[in-house]
């Protein structure tokens, strides 16, 4: 079991299992921030690259309203070439021991390797983040029930070195749902509690423009399964396509009409790559729901 390593309040520590869920106990929406020490990530490639630059970036999301943290040294854009696991272990290992001497925000580690994950854990990350709902390691899922950490299962088409390539479905919300009962299932068979585990459907994840916008619209369909929902829309291609915007932070406003709808569909947790930004326009949403009635 790895030992908890993040506060719950002054003097308080708590493990994995028992942080997540207090923060699920949180009434607002939760915001997941982005960082990616890669070159070649689709959004912020390359910018934090540098130890220094990434750590400043978690900062300013700690700053901005973050909940967690979510760390990732493997670019999955579309087409990417896997990283090696040396590789990926040096990228990502420096910055969450770092984190950890600066915040006690949860920090979740990006990644399908066991190997990986398992340093990630050592070093002070408390959630799995894995784009193969535990499909790509076999050693992936007892690793997770293992240390009881909480586990976001991704629906995606295929590889992100083939997911783009032709995405195709007869029924895309039910699809992705039976996918996601069968997930479920062998992971709690797997002996991880259906409390620890998050469902995200992958926007831009072997999904096609039309594909994702159906998703964010029809995010209620998944409600009944029982488990929190993530989504991560954040300055996608979807977006860029909508507004003939290039790449970065200039999708940022029309990332913000993709979350509102998400969180009016159901959707618990908020992957972005600009944590200030979701954080103003979540609090505004929220109060005015809150005090209209």
């Amino acid at each position: 079991m790895v030992p908890g390593r993040h506060a719950s309040g002054p003097g308080q520590s708590t493990g994995p299992r028992q942080a997540w869920e207090a923060l699920l106990n949180t009434p607002r929406s939760l915001i997941m921030g982005v960082i990616n020490v890669t070159p070649d990530s689709f959004s912020d490639g390359g910018r934090f690259f540098d130890h220094q630059d990434a750590l400043a970036q978690v900062r300013a999301l700690a700053a901005g309203g973050a909940d967690l943290l979510d760390i990732g040294g493997e670019s999955t854009r579309p087409y990417a070439d896997s990283v090696p696991l040396e590789e990926e272990l040096r990228r990502v290992l420096p910055l969450i021991e770092a984190i950890t001497q600066e915040t006690s925000l949860p920090i979740s580690i990006d990644t399908y390797k066991a190997p990986v994950a398992r340093a990630a854990l050592a070093a002070g990350a408390s959630l799995i983040n894995d784009i193969s709902a535990l499909r790509f390691d076999k050693d992936m899922a007892p690793l997770a029930a293992e240390n009881q950490v909480p586990v976001v299962l991704m629906h995606m088409q295929g590889t992100p070195r083939d997911m783009q390539l032709k995405p195709h479905y007869g029924d895309l919300i039910g699809e992705i749902k039976v996918f996601f009962q069968e997930r479920l299932q062998f992971a709690i068979s797997q002996g991880i509690p259906r409390e620890l585990l998050i469902l995200d459907p992958g926007i831009g994840f072997g999904k096609t423009f039309q594909h994702n916008l159906e998703i964010l619209n029809n995010l209620d369909a998944f409600l009944d399964l029982g488990c929190p929902l993530m989504i991560g829309p954040s300055r996608k291609a979807f977006i860029g396509h909508l507004l003939n915007l290039p790449n970065g932070e200039v999708r940022d406003v029309g990332t913000l009409a993709a979350v509102a709808i998400a969180v009016q569909r159901g959707a618990r947790i908020i992957r972005t790559h600009n944590a200030a930004y979701t954080r103003q326009f979540l609090t505004v949403w929220e109060a005015i729901l809150g005090g209209g009635g």
